[in-house]
């Protein structure tokens, strides 16, 4: 007997081959017959696929669900959009391991993770137990309970909390430390890990306003540490340094090169941004996956196949903190920061340091006249929601930054801001389309999980594949398919993931081809303590299976948790680049 059997649909397998109409039926959480299934063999359930697509569950290879799987085991919205396995604990964060003898590490990780991955701090301290000291316990408190799939890297800010304390902030450990580090990513690899991220970015930083405790990190100890995830299986490295941003330096480069080369496993970066502005950005960045492979490593890029949305604001902290010299007046008391952004000289050095090269991709962010007016939240600016800064500027006699400024006083700072993207003319999506057919570049980058009230990635899968049925069509819903589903599967060695072919395990996402696509991001209070975060339904998703098991139907959760925490070893084999 199956379990559930779909009957003529058009499967789109994930291997990239051409789609075929067949009947699809499950059993024990496995794909058990593709091909014809009589209307006479038993079934639990059966539904009427045609005119539908039945594809892999997506596999989105960049989140930070850490915690929020403990208060939303469904991992919205992406499990809305088709995703069925996550790959979290990256950029060098994760909520484990914390040591028992310091039960202070908690509040700092979370006001890290506040600081750096834009969490609510509210929904933390209350949506998550906090009950777990080793990184097997982490695991344990989430087996059994989450409706995705979920995979998790040991972050290296929190090996050197645990073992240094508050010198991990600015210390170097001595050789006992170093090996103590050792010893816990050992164990949480042992437990399950499916290995080791860091971050180098000089955009991170903790809650107390310094540079995250791996930014201290030299390179003895990282390549330290890779060796010790080469020897366990089904790892991988994921890593961020600052010229992810915008162009690798050339010891930026040699760092990944060596990191994947000794530990023998694959490395990958967020996030490739593809601007037909900047022509040399590509080939500079997909050098150190040259670099890699003559050194016997493999260095893959992550990029998004979408552009996406983003929120700002002068009033809470967002990207445009990170621009050179604008962090430290950002911070001031809304008073002050409204009098410094006044200053029409403080302006102008504003302006300065955003346009320099120092900034990198920030600079984009500077093009003040291209934002949209969000929400606004005073008589003064009544009316100004959904206009362009530029043509607001142009009938106030202002320059558009000066502008913006006043607009936001208005608002005492709390005016929402949409900056119109500047790489969506046809040259860069057809330089993306070219990018995506290189070996070492990867989609994926969402972010989903972090930087809530300011964005909004976990769409693309099914924004995505709108586009490439029915929008631009840079690639046909084959490739498409294969992309988000068996080459990140493949990438991290997902035991049965990523096709749909007998014997594997049944994650699928059946969906209308004519209607699918991603909705309009919206601000939603739905999270731990009222906190904000923007949200998007998926449009035209009929049904998502995790391990066979119904999780969602017609954008609504089924109140099911079939998934699982995948572990190194049992879950995914390992890719080996030598």
């Amino acid at each position: 007997m199956f379990d559930h059997v779909i009957a003529g649909v058009t499967v789109v397998d994930g291997t990239g081959g051409p789609a075929f109409v067949a009947d699809v039926g499950t059993r024990g959480g496995r794909i058990a017959r593709i091909g014809t299934i009589g209307a006479d063999e038993e079934s639990r359930s059966r539904e009427d696929g045609t005119g539908l697509m039945l594809a892999p569950g997506f596999v989105d290879p960049h989140t930070h669900y850490d915690a929020q799987l403990f208060w939303d085991p469904y991992a919205t919205p992406s499990l809305n959009h088709g995703v069925t396995t996550v790959a979290a604990g990256n950029c060098g964060f994760t909520l484990a391991p914390l040591n028992p003898d310091r039960p202070e590490d908690a509040d700092y990780t979370r006001r890290m993770m506040s600081k750096v991955e834009g969490m609510s701090l509210v929904a933390l301290e209350e949506g998550a137990p906090w009950n777990w000291h080793g990184f097997g316990e982490y695991l344990d408190a989430l087996e059994g309970r989450i409706a995705v799939n979920a995979g998790f890297m040991v972050g290296h800010c929190a090996l050197r909390r645990y073992v240094m304390g508050a010198d991990a902030v600015g210390g170097q450990p001595s050789d006992e430390q170093l090996d103590q580090m050792l010893r816990l990513l050992h164990a949480a690899m042992d437990a399950g890990a499916w290995g080791f991220s860091t971050t180098q970015s000089s955009t991170h930083t903790d809650g107390d306003g310094q540079p995250v405790a791996s930014r201290h990190a030299r390179p003895a100890e990282l390549l330290a540490l890779a060796r010790a995830v080469g020897e366990h299986e089904g790892t991988q490295i994921e890593a961020i340094t600052a010229g992810c941003l915008d162009q690798f330096s050339d010891a930026e480069i040699d760092l990944f090169a060596e990191l994947s080369a000794v530990a023998g496993r694959p490395l990958n970066w967020n996030v490739l941004t593809v601007d037909a502005a900047v022509p040399e950005r590509v080939p500079r960045q997909l050098y150190a996956s040259e670099r890699a492979r003559k050194a016997g490593g493999r260095v893959v890029a992550l990029t998004m196949p979408i552009l996406t949305p983003m929120n700002m604001s002068l009033g809470t902290f967002c990207a445009l903190n990170l621009i050179p010299g604008w962090g430290p007046i950002l911070a001031l008391p809304v008073p002050e920061r409204i009098a410094r952004l006044r200053d029409p000289e403080v302006r102008a050095e504003m302006l300065r340091r955003a346009d320099s090269k120092e900034a990198g991709v920030f600079r984009r962010l500077a093009r003040f006249g291209r934002y949209v007016i969000g929400d606004t939240y005073s008589d003064a600016n009544r009316g100004l929601s959904g206009r362009v800064v530029e043509d607001i500027a142009a009938e106030r006699g202002q320059d558009p930054f000066a502008c913006l400024v006043e607009i936001c006083a208005a608002d005492r700072l709390r005016t929402v801001l949409w900056p119109m993207p500047t790489d969506n003319d046809p040259a860069s999506w057809a330089l993306r389309a070219e990018t995506w057919r290189h070996e070492d570049v990867l989609l994926g980058g969402s972010d989903a999980g972090a930087h809530l009230d300011r964005m909004c990635g976990a769409p693309y899968t099914t924004r995505f594949l709108g586009d490439c049925l029915r929008g631009r069509r840079l690639v046909g819903v084959e490739r498409a398919v294969k992309m988000l589903t068996d080459d990140p599967a493949r990438l991290f060695g997902l035991r049965e993931r990523g096709r749909i072919e007998a014997g594997f395990h049944a994650d699928l996402v059946l969906f209308d081809p004519e209607r699918i696509d991603a909705g309009q991001a919206t601000l939603v209070h739905d999270l731990p303590g009222d906190s904000p975060r923007l949200d998007a339904r998926a449009l035209g998703v009929r049904a998502v299976w995790v391990n066979g098991v119904e999780a969602i139907r017609d954008d609504a959760v089924s109140g099911a948790v079939p998934g699982r925490v995948l572990r190194s070893g049992r879950d995914t084999r390992t890719v080996s680049t030598r």
